[in-house]
């Protein structure tokens, strides 16, 4: 949208202003999208400083400069001269002033006029101030019909109440002062989902949601400009409880930033890690592939632990004897992936399983591949932990995707947008959190350091997020998803399990947007 509708002006502008002058467009991460010069040895002035499409011009990156001084301060800027940090800017007068997204009014980009020191003049500001005005303008022209129902049913709730207002759909986010003090952006797509779960009653909505931080709100929603091609989104008024503070539910029993989430799901599995580490006894972790076992059992056996790799048995002729003596030591024992534990190794470990002993055994597996042979094995653990795989707590993707897009010393991660988000929690992830951290970092590498968009996800991954599923379909979906899932993508196996035949299985995949079918 902001290229779209600043083209046309950024032709005037630089159409209208003398030699030794540019029009520069940034977005709200200060990279340049489009540079326009008036005069060929300016262009190279500016190619000498990087002043290039595609550079960053933040703060973070070259000190002052217009560009990164209007997205720090959301305000016009003008910077003269030595005013620059950087001594080989400091030839320019330079002023930016922001755009913002017509409806959300959140900054989007910024507008830039650059000349030399000595050509500077009062008129600058004015002239980009118009320009700027004139950009956000073709912007709202250019927003949908959709968009701007929304916008007026907004500020139409906002004038008859001081409450917290929402006006959203899929890809698209108003609220006003109240309603910002108690979202955040994650929360974005948690209302999202609870609106279309809730419309297909008739008329207004209500309930309670639970916030991204735990908050439970009450909520009052309806659905806005309803018409053939589906709703424009809805509105919803969010109310505190009436003791004045919003209800939290309790906090999860075990907190965590290396293990994240928040669902119910996760955090009665993070309280049977909790009770079986306080235990005394041998601990098992099930779950498929990609779960976080490994993550959980090195939890549970602490830093001082000896690990060791089931797989590595059957190619390293001191495995066992490695083994043994841990196991005659204090130090706990840490035991990964016990499935691919050879047949030859399992009498020893049982043998030494079922030994007085010192140290304490933790150990992983994957249930679903486990053969007869090792099976024998898992009687020998006094508490057992089944991991939860990602398909069964959605509502933590999240909390996930943000630990896994945070890397040391390089600043906050990338922001996912809502409609990526929402097309991650559809997926029924076969491979885990192993497989959503793939995914996310091809994204990151797409998106080029900027926030992870819907087509920065791999082809495969962006389910149509258009429509929302009817309840009963989106039930009907999810159960479809768990079949397959739990029969690893075999369409024959996952049809005998839900009990129909494979083409009925195939019509139903191609109606609810299962890929595959």
């Amino acid at each position: 949208m902001l290229i779209a509708a600043a083209a046309p002006v950024i032709d005037r502008l630089a159409d209208q202003l003398p030699s030794g002058t540019a029009v520069i467009l940034a977005d709200s991460e200060a990279r340049i999208l489009d540079r326009r010069a008036a005069d060929p040895a300016y262009s190279r002035y500016l190619d000498e400083v990087f002043c290039v499409p595609g550079s960053i011009y933040s703060e973070e990156h070259i000190g002052t400069n217009s560009i990164g001084s209007v997205i720090e301060t959301s305000a016009p800027v003008a910077i003269a001269g030595a005013e620059h940090y950087r001594d080989n800017f400091q030839n320019f007068t330079c002023v930016g002033a922001p755009l913002r997204h017509p409806l959300t009014r959140k900054l989007v980009g910024v507008l830039n006029v650059s000349c030399s020191y000595q050509d500077s003049n009062g008129m600058m500001i004015p002239l980009v101030l118009t320009a700027a005005h004139d950009i956000e303008a073709r912007m709202y022209e250019g927003a949908s019909l959709q968009e701007r129902m929304l916008l007026e049913e907004f500020l139409r709730a906002s004038r008859r109440t001081s409450g917290a207002v929402v006006s959203l759909n899929q890809d698209f986010l108003i609220t006003n002062t109240a309603a910002a003090t108690l979202l955040d952006s994650r929360d974005h797509v948690l209302l999202w989902e609870w609106a279309t779960a809730s419309k297909a009653q008739r008329g207004e909505f209500t309930g309670e949601v639970q916030l991204h931080g735990g908050d439970v709100v009450q909520a009052k929603g309806r659905t806005v400009g309803e018409g053939r091609g589906g709703a424009a989104g809805v509105l919803v008024e969010l109310r505190r409880r009436n003791s004045g503070s919003p209800h939290r539910k309790p906090a999860a029993p075990v907190s965590d930033p290396d293990l994240p989430g928040h669902s119910a799901t996760w955090r009665r599995a993070l309280s049977d890690v909790t009770a079986a580490a306080r235990s005394a006894r041998d601990v098992l972790l099930t779950g498929e592939a990609g779960t976080g076992k490994s993550r959980l059992a090195t939890r549970v056996g602490g830093d001082d632990a000896v690990v060791f790799e089931a797989a590595l048995a059957a190619v390293d002729q001191d495995w066992a004897m490695q083994v043994r003596r841990a196991f005659e030591g204090s130090k706990p024992v840490v035991i990964r992936h016990l499935e691919v534990l050879p047949p030859s190794h399992v009498a020893l470990l049982s043998a030494l399983l079922r030994s007085p002993r010192a140290a304490r055994v933790v150990a992983t597996a994957n249930t679903a591949d486990l053969g007869n042979h090792a099976a024998r094995l898992m009687d020998h653990f006094g508490a057992r932990v089944d991991v939860p795989p990602l398909r069964q707590r959605p509502e933590d993707i999240p909390d996930i995707a943000t630990a896994l897009l945070r890397t040391p010393d390089s600043g906050p991660p990338p922001r996912i947008q809502p409609a990526a988000l929402q097309a991650l929690r559809s997926l029924a992830w076969p491979g885990n959190i192993r497989e959503l951290g793939a995914v996310l970092e091809s994204a990151r590498l797409r998106s080029l350091g900027g926030d992870i968009g819907l087509t920065d996800l791999p082809p495969e991954y962006r389910r149509a997020v258009g429509a929302p599923l009817p309840t009963l379909q989106r039930s009907e979906r999810e159960t479809i998803l768990a079949a397959l899932a739990d029969s690893r993508g075999n369409k024959l196996a996952a049809a005998e399990r839900l009990g129909v035949a494979r083409s009925t299985l195939y019509r139903k995949m191609r109606t609810l947007g299962i890929k595959g079918a």
